[in-house]
């Protein structure tokens, strides 16, 4: 019986280890959701997210992070910076996004920060482009995640998740595209213009003439779009059968690549918010390599760095290549639960 209850008074001590209280110290900050009893506040509810715990902690210090890019874009400039033709405010916002991001509802805040140029350039795949026009052309519509493929497949309903675009919204876009893309060609040819992505973007957002479009602000507000793959959706099918039909457009990628580049290295400071991975999460971090760094950047995917792959790579994977600064306080939300 002596024997069990040291064994019990050992196991006691385990079980109720002390807490070092110096060390307690440094969490000061209590675990504490918002009260819905004093009514539904929004913004009460988006200050507490930062102690709720979890992801939502995660969102929380996102959300101080771009206030900060905020209050940094609206301070002043330099002196020695004020007569740059490149660098606009005090903190360049790069926003990069997937092609879903377009397809889904979240196009219409992309576009709001856009019309109101909140943002300094845009970095987004093909089918984010491509996805604005046709949505001014025809909608996309709400439909289910198991549809079948097969059967949508002969009725001509193509399926991102559980949204819908129907084929004949492509012909549309395909009719409207052609006639400037012919326009382009005459251009390149008489006027010696150089295409590039950014270059196409901002003609197209001219030409679709639409206020429910992201790039149609973009054009007005002289915001620069890149979008180095813009062959890999339907834009690079119609330049596909466009190449067929009137042969000879151009389109370089380099100058682009300078002109992100130069966003960056002549940047006060600058900012990244990167929804997403993959090349627009790349373009984006490579660009800012080319100053040693941003200063504020938040990332939002549900991409895990175990694969080694750049789309779930950690912010502190993004400092050892001088892609963040060794300074900076960047976040990354991992979107599991949306």
């Amino acid at each position: 019986m002596e024997s069990d209850k040291k064994l019990v008074e050992v196991a006691i001590n385990n079980v109720m280890q002390p807490t070092d209280q110096e060390s307690s110290k440094k969490f000061n900050s209590e675990v504490k959701g918002y009260d819905l009893n004093e009514g539904v506040n929004y913004d009460k509810i988006l200050e507490t997210f930062i102690n709720t715990g979890f992801q939502a902690t995660n969102l929380g210090k996102a959300i101080n992070e771009v206030n900060r890019m905020i209050k940094c874009k609206l301070s002043e400039m330099p002196e020695e910076k004020k007569d740059s033709m490149i660098t606009k405010s005090n903190c360049t916002i790069f926003l990069g996004y997937t092609s879903n991001m377009i397809s889904c509802g979240m196009r219409e805040y992309i576009r709001f920060l856009v019309q109101h140029k909140m943002v300094d350039c845009l970095v987004c795949t093909a089918g984010g482009i491509e996805e604005d026009f046709i949505k001014c052309l025809a909608p996309t519509l709400n439909g289910d995640f198991h549809l079948s493929g097969s059967q949508l497949r002969t009725e001509g309903i193509n399926r991102i998740g559980n949204l819908l675009i129907p084929n004949d919204n492509y012909c549309k876009f395909e009719d409207w595209i052609m006639p400037i893309f012919d326009q382009m060609i005459d251009e390149q040819e008489k006027n010696k213009i150089n295409w590039t992505p950014s270059k196409i973007i901002n003609r197209l957002g001219k030409e679709i003439n639409n206020p429910d479009s992201v790039y149609y602000w973009a054009y007005k507000n002289d915001i620069p779009v890149f979008s180095p793959a813009l062959t890999d959706g339907s834009l690079g099918d119609m330049m596909y059968f466009h190449s067929y039909r009137k042969p000879g457009l151009v389109v370089d990628i380099l100058e682009d690549l300078r002109l992100l580049n130069n966003l960056a290295v002549h940047a006060c400071n600058t900012g990244m918010i990167i929804l997403g991975g993959g090349l627009i999460k790349h373009h984006v971090l490579n660009a800012n390599l080319m100053r040693n760094g941003a200063d504020f950047s938040v990332f939002i995917n549900t991409a895990s760095e175990y694969d080694g792959s750049d789309a779930g790579a950690s912010p502190d994977e993004a400092i050892s290549w001088g892609k963040i600064r060794r300074d900076a306080k960047p976040v990354k939300v991992d979107c599991f639960f949306i």
